[in-house]
């Protein structure tokens, strides 16, 4: 997980040929001196097998496609069912998937929902916030955008502990500060506790930073390969349904009464105290049910890792090891406009629409719903078609090109005096921008494997707050100076841009190929203490092709 500066020389691609890797673990100290320890005895199986990988035939089989790209339909056990590979060297590395695992994904998911409800609970019914409180709509505006504002500088601490400590910690943390904003926002209820209900959204912001990153890191470390994706898009899921329901209950929770404050306080009131109850189940199945990990790791891309950091892993070392990957920083700029946007778009959804309609609050809240859910279907499909065909570039290359139309056919119709036409575009639009979200965190895992899959989301998601904060706060002024087609034609231009960066990025699929060759025939036990190099039980030796994307 942590092993990323320890074999990044081994993982770099020729543009010739490709490189290729094997992998071995630990084994006994050898004797004699160091040059001895370093090179690994080779018994005839051995040799007969380094004469066959230098074969015209080995290579010419070694050539990688799409097709090659597909799992196998074998080779994994179901909920409680061991895999075993036996090394060269004796050892075994054992794989197994845990029923636990299903458990993990749902309290995670169900968490992440009431934290995504709490984003957008405010913004969807501005208008109503705005005449409870007495304040502008730019304030109103900042109880949505000050979760992006906290997100950027806390991610990498945020990440060093999720490397440090594992899993568990950062889930509690995640799920009990929720639980206390969700509390405080029970004190706001009043019209002069403005600064309050501010505060208690800063609660709520910084349990997201806490979230967010960990989609990947759950799918990675309990879900196998064939499932893996799968996992990561069901993670991200609950956070897209949190926010769908975010758009639906406050509009009919709390009906626009602009004379009765007294009974608009107390529907919020409702809504507050329902939040806070729910987050409270939520942190105590958290403390029950999440761990860092099952007793057995549930691939050969995770058994290859150390289960903890060594004692020189440089959490900084990582992030330069990161921001140095090409492909990485592309994806990062891209993933940051798609994402930036939806959060935009998101949040100044209610003015949009009521601009354009006059009191179609309810409405506003259907549209944003119909948004979020159709996302979720695109999230799902998205991710059962990643783990089917492992096409990361081209499905994500795809789906950003769909999201630019969406958003273009969106801007267009928006004004054409027909609510309905906005349901069906905007669920469009949603299907392929919110179904995105899980694209773009699985394909930074696999072009950044073996850095830890927290750091490289938690960089993801770092890039898509910066996005959307300058997004909203420009889009807003743009749509309340002149009219929403102002601000959607500026979003349309930068999502264009999105997918020229996209179309750029070199696709190598390494956490995937790990995965697909570390077999019987490929696995070596490798002495681990060769003068210059600490490997910490992962060795890489040139072996297997790695995959490369070239065609559907």
């Amino acid at each position: 997980m942590v092993a990323g500066e320890l074999v990044q020389e081994h993982l770099r691609v020729d543009t010739g040929s490709p490189d290729d890797i094997a992998v071995g673990r630990k084994s006994p100290k050898a004797p004699g001196g160091a040059a001895e320890r370093c090179a690994p005895e080779l018994r005839p199986d051995d040799e007969e097998q380094e004469t066959r990988a230098r074969s015209p035939e080995h290579e010419k089989e070694a050539q990688p496609n799409e097709r090659d790209a597909m799992l196998p339909t074998g080779g994994e056990g179901g909920g409680g069912v061991a895999a075993e590979e036996e090394e060269d060297g004796g050892k075994t590395l054992e794989t197994r998937l845990y029923a636990r695992r299903f458990a993990v994904l749902a309290v995670f998911s169900l968490y992440s929902l009431v934290n995504a409800f709490q984003w957008i609970q405010y913004s969807i019914i501005a208008n109503v916030f705005t005449r409870y409180y007495g304040v502008t709509n730019n304030k109103v505006d900042w109880l949505s955008i000050v979760y992006m504002v906290a997100y950027v500088p806390l991610i990498f601490p945020a990440t060093w502990l999720l490397d440090r400590t594992g899993l568990r910690l950062t889930a509690l943390l995640g799920a009990g500060l929720n639980c206390a904003g969700a509390w405080l926002k029970c004190a706001s209820v009043s019209p002069d506790r403005f600064p309050v209900a501010m505060t208690a959204q800063v609660v709520c912001s910084v349990a997201q930073v806490f979230i967010l990153g960990l989609p990947s890191r759950i799918a990675s470390v309990w879900f196998g390969p064939r499932e893996v994706s799968t996992a990561c898009a069901m993670a991200v899921l609950g956070n897209q349904l949190g926010t769908a329901i975010g758009f639906l209950l406050p509009p009919v929770l709390i009906p626009y009464n602009p004379d009765e404050v007294e009974l608009t306080g107390r529907n919020i009131s409702v809504m507050f105290y329902g939040t806070a109850a729910i987050s409270t189940g939520l942190f105590i199945l958290t403390i029950i049910v999440i761990k860092n990990r099952p007793p057995h790791p549930p691939s050969q891309a995770q058994a290859v890792l150390p289960d903890c950091p060594p004692e020189d892993y440089s959490y900084r070392q990582s992030i330069i090891n990161l921001i140095k990957n090409k492909a990485f920083v592309l994806l990062l700029v891209s993933y940051g406009i798609l994402t930036g946007a939806f959060y935009s778009v998101s949040t100044l959804l209610n003015q949009m629409i009521t601009h354009c309609y006059q009191n179609q609050e309810l409405n506003a809240g259907r549209i944003g719903l119909t948004l979020v859910v159709a996302g979720m279907v695109g999230s799902i499909l998205c991710g059962l078609w990643l783990d089917h065909t492992k096409t990361y570039k081209l499905t994500t290359l795809f789906v950003y090109g769909l999201s630019l139309v969406g958003m273009v056919v969106f801007t267009f119709t928006l004004d054409l005096d027909n609510i309905y036409l906005v349901f069906v575009t905007a669920g469009v639009l949603g299907f392929f921008m919110t179904g995105y979200l899980p694209l773009g965190f699985e394909f930074g895992v696999e072009i950044t494997y073996p850095e830890s899959e927290g750091t490289s989301s938690g960089l993801l998601n770092a890039f898509a707050q910066i996005f959307g904060i300058i997004f909203t706060l420009i889009q807003g002024k743009l749509t309340t100076d002149y009219n929403p087609l102002a601000g959607n034609l500026f979003l349309c231009a930068w999502i264009f841009l999105g997918v020229l960066l996209t179309a750029l990025i070199k696709s190598e699929l390494k956490r995937h190929n790990i995965n697909m060759g570390a077999d019987g025939s490929h696995l070596q036990a490798l002495p681990s203490e060769c003068p210059g190099e600490k490997t910490d039980g992962v060795k890489m030796e040139p072996s297997i092709s790695f995959n490369r994307e070239t065609s559907l």
